[in-house]
């Protein structure tokens, strides 16, 4: 199936991108930790341009056993403190007030493109091909169609701003700088909830469980559900991830089996659920740290202690709304 943007040439695209913000680190003079930052973004983004190279010659065993290498010494050296911001020309206070004033409500304009693109061409070019050839990768629709509506969103603030794409490469760097290692987080978080699904986790949750609560007690089985659901999403980052191991261990066979439980109202609340833990987490990155940085809030972790009261209640609520509709 011949494609014109396949999923592999936005990653390369993704690659060049962040060797370009590497090729500034190692300029930037300012930076205390120059070097050690360079090579932990240099190393993240050899996945992306080098990573079917790898398993083109080297095999796939071998190749995977070197990008499981550098995952390793990417965490080695977040974890040691070896990251930090770099140095920006950046503008005034006025500058920067004129400039918005000048935009106005205009501003947005980019951001809203992105959601807004991305939605369309993921609808009306599903299946579009012409001369035999799809536009978009149909394996990855969405991703294809977010770096689509990402690239017209640059062209957009170009026009608009007067901008140049040394100055969005410039303007990443600094952002990437402030997020720091949170950036990669999704991608790490993803690899490790496919490692827990070939590991069978669920099952582990299931035998757990059979260990300490009465399979009969239908109120703590769904109390276990929903905050595994919250805490397993808060270690993962991520719901999607918790949701096969939990959903597995514990909703299968206890409440849906066991207890004839509603599967579908069963599984959504329990998805609810989990939400509410990526409120409470840092390890949801793009919810909670990547935000505090881009605001520039003193405390990173202002976004979750706003939170985290909310997440609560709807975590309460959510035991007793499954616990009192789900149940035939």
């Amino acid at each position: 199936m011949k494609t014109l943007l396949t999923i592999n040439e936005i990653y390369y695209l993704v690659g060049v991108i962040v060797m370009l913000l590497v090729g500034m680190t190692l300029r930037d003079k300012g930076n205390p930790k120059r070097l050690t930052t360079a090579l932990f973004w240099f190393l993240f983004g050899s996945v992306f341009l080098f990573g079917d190279l790898m398993v083109a010659t080297l095999g796939k065993s071998l190749a995977y056993r070197i990008i499981g290498s550098l995952v390793i010494i990417i965490s080695l050296i977040a974890g040691c403190g070896l990251l930090s911001a770099g140095t920006y020309k950046l503008r005034t206070a006025a500058e920067r007030q004129a400039s918005a004033n000048k935009l106005g409500n205009k501003l947005f304009l980019p951001a809203l493109l992105i959601p807004i693109i991305t939605v369309l061409c993921t609808v009306m070019l599903k299946n579009v091909e012409i001369g035999g050839v799809y536009l978009l990768d149909q394996k990855q629709l969405t991703l294809a169609a977010l770096c689509v509506a990402s690239v017209c969103a640059i062209l957009v603030g170009w026009a608009m701003t007067g901008g140049t794409p040394l100055q969005a490469v410039r303007e990443s760097r600094r952002l990437v700088d402030a997020i720091g290692w949170a950036a990669i987080l999704p991608q790490m978080l993803a690899m490790l909830g496919g490692v827990f699904v070939a590991a069978q986790t669920g099952k582990s949750v299931q035998q757990v469980v059979s260990l300490f609560v009465n399979p009969d007690s239908r109120f703590m089985l769904v109390v276990i559900y929903c905050v595994g659901m919250a805490i397993f999403t808060m270690i993962m980052g991520n719901a999607f991830a918790a949701f096969p191991v939990m959903t597995a261990g514990i909703a299968l066979p206890f409440l849906i089996i066991g207890q004839n439980a509603d599967p579908a109202p069963l599984v959504t609340i329990g998805m609810l659920a989990g939400y509410c833990g990526t409120l409470m987490t840092p390890m949801a990155a793009n919810y909670n740290i990547v935000p505090a940085a881009l605001l520039e809030l003193s405390d990173k972790y202002k976004v979750i202690k706003i939170q985290t009261p909310t997440a609560l209640v709807l975590l309460a609520a959510n035991i007793l709304l499954m616990y009192f509709i789900v149940f035939r």
